[in-house]
């Protein structure tokens, strides 16, 4: 028998997949403190959680018997992945359940705000009749700059072409032949600033994406703009749009998602000219009994060893070949990532060659965590193991596998090809003392580095006082060097450095590398 919590609101629909085994016993218990809910978690073998439920390290910990975190929905930022892995929970989301209400929510604030309907309608319900100070504005001939064509992005540019708009999008890891496809131009950042009558945001919300839009943006901007926000709080600068808006340079904003929420001193709520709904964008029945549904049937399935579907944190195999595998999996994902990271431009083509002992398993689950690790700087949480080759496919990336029982320098070689529209990068990576992941070759370069923590990855000319220099730089900052890795071509030819470091490294930091003598140029990156 195993017990299923339910911590936050679930659709009826979900709840009785659940109760109609006789293997579970369901307990809905929600608004419970973090307290509370630390305390009770030790009795439950699976945890299932909307977006209210904070699941942090301490309730993880405190999850004895926890098998399973269920999320309805599609972001896990109130999950700890990291410490759910680091136990062995495996964390589960509904990528695609509210795809459609998002996307129609975002189409409904558009509509709202070009024809004034919240306003008009709060003056009607005051029994006045003041037709001329809702004048509107048509969507018909509007050029609509989408940044981020993912799954949400896409479907609000399909429903706007249907309203006669011209759509550009901003997405720099989409090929621009599955934009216009369906019709969207893909263009540059700047031209969706410059051009745009209306903007709306659907990308995930990261370091980069954080206040991706404030002052220096809306200056850019056409007089008159409209922008919308229905993905995350804090892509947009709240305080810069207030100022666009007191003068003059927004003509309205619509707004689901805030920085804080519930929002508190919201200096917004004094525009007659912008809409706001308090986080709505996936609260329609029909999103919220599919989320149910979904999660309902994957907590059952991997309850009863029936398979597991949309893991964040652990691919689809039998516990035996996991075993195996788990160290493999380990590498895949973070080759995938270093390689995401380090690349500029649209990834169009992925080959993978797995080389010498791993050639003899099933290497489908460690395809699945490299393309994982290659799309999740890019997706976020909207991309798991078993989702990312689907994902990829459906960006235009073509994939191709194959396998050698011969590898030349290792017993094990695992090695990554990554074409983007700009660029191609070989990365090669194999296990030390059959667990320690290494990264062994970066493009020409042979090394050994260790994709771990927050790495700075320089090329050089193979001159002396390169370690000076960065040691300085790294000591300015109280920046402590773990690791250091080299390669080059030639004496005094051009070299790779890959440094591990103890705290992440800033952007002012990092001009500061790229700036001393013989260095050609400088990345971070962070697994």
């Amino acid at each position: 028998m195993f017990k299923i919590l339910i911590s936050d609101s679930l659709s009826d629909e979900g709840l009785n997949i659940l109760r109609a085994s006789k293997d579970f016993t369901v307990d809905v218990k929600t608004g419970m403190k973090a307290t509370e809910l630390k305390g009770l978690i030790g009795e439950y073998d699976a945890l299932v959680v909307r977006s209210a439920t904070k699941v942090t390290p301490e309730i993880i910990e405190a999850g004895t018997k926890l098998k399973l975190i269920g999320r309805a929905g599609v972001g896990l930022d109130n999950v700890d992945l990291k410490a759910a892995t680091a136990k062995g929970i495996i964390v589960m989301n509904t990528p695609g359940g509210n795809t459609i209400s998002t996307a129609e929510h975002t189409v409904s604030m558009i509509l709202s705000l070009s024809r004034n309907i919240p306003a008009a309608d709060q003056s009607m319900k005051r029994n006045e009749w003041r037709r001329k100070d809702f004048m509107g504005v048509e969507l018909y001939n509007k050029t609509i700059g989408i940044i981020g064509l993912g799954r949400i992005g896409m479907e609000v540019a399909k429903r706007c072409l249907a309203f006669g708009m011209r759509v550009k999008a901003y997405d720099p890891f989409l090929p621009r032949e599955v934009a216009e496809q369906v019709g969207v131009e893909l263009v540059s950042l700047e031209d969706i600033y410059k051009y745009a009558d209306y903007i709306t945001v659907h990308v995930p919300l990261t370091e980069e994406t954080t206040g991706m839009i404030a002052d220096k943006q809306f200056e850019m901007m056409k007089p008159s703009v409209r922008v919308v926000n229905c993905a995350r709080g804090g892509i947009i600068d709240e305080a810069a749009l207030c100022r666009a808006l007191e003068s003059g340079k927004v003509a309205g904003a619509a707004l689901d998602v805030y920085v804080e929420e519930p929002p508190k001193d919201f200096k917004l709520i004094k525009f007659n000219n912008v809409v706001l709904t308090p986080h709505l964008g996936a609260s329609t029945e029909e999103a919220q009994v599919n989320v149910a549904i979904e999660i309902a049937h994957q907590i059952s399935d991997a309850l009863l060893g029936k398979g597991i579907r949309n893991a964040a944190n652990y691919p689809s195999v039998d516990p035996e070949t996991y075993h195996v595998l788990q160290p493999y999996i380990n590498l895949c994902e973070k080759l995938g990532s270093f390689t995401s990271q380090i690349s500029e431009g649209a990834i169009n083509e992925v080959n993978i060659v797995y080389s010498g002992d791993i050639a003899k398993h099933d290497t489908a689950p460690l395809t699945m965590a490299l393309i994982k690790g290659l799309l999740s700087p890019i997706l976020q949480d909207t991309v798991n193991f078993i989702n990312s080759k689907a994902l990829a496919k459906e960006r235009g990336v073509r994939v191709t596998e194959s396998k050698s029982m011969q590898s030349e320098e290792f017993v094990t070689l695992i090695s990554l090809e990554v074409k983007t529209n700009k660029e191609t990068h070989r990365i090669a990576g194999t296990l030390f003392t059959k667990t320690e992941p290494r990264i062994v070759k970066i493009d020409e370069f042979f090394v050994e580095a260790i994709p771990m923590g927050c790495m700075l990855i320089m090329h050089n000319w193979d001159k002396p006082g390169i370690i000076g220099g960065l040691g300085s730089v790294m000591g300015e900052y109280n920046i402590n060097i773990a690791a250091m890795s080299f390669g080059r071509e030639k004496q005094g030819g051009r070299a790779l450095t890959v440094l591990n470091v103890d705290s992440c490294v800033s952007a002012e930091i990092l001009e500061k590398v790229k700036k001393l003598k013989h260095i050609l140029s400088a990345k971070t990156v962070q697994l």
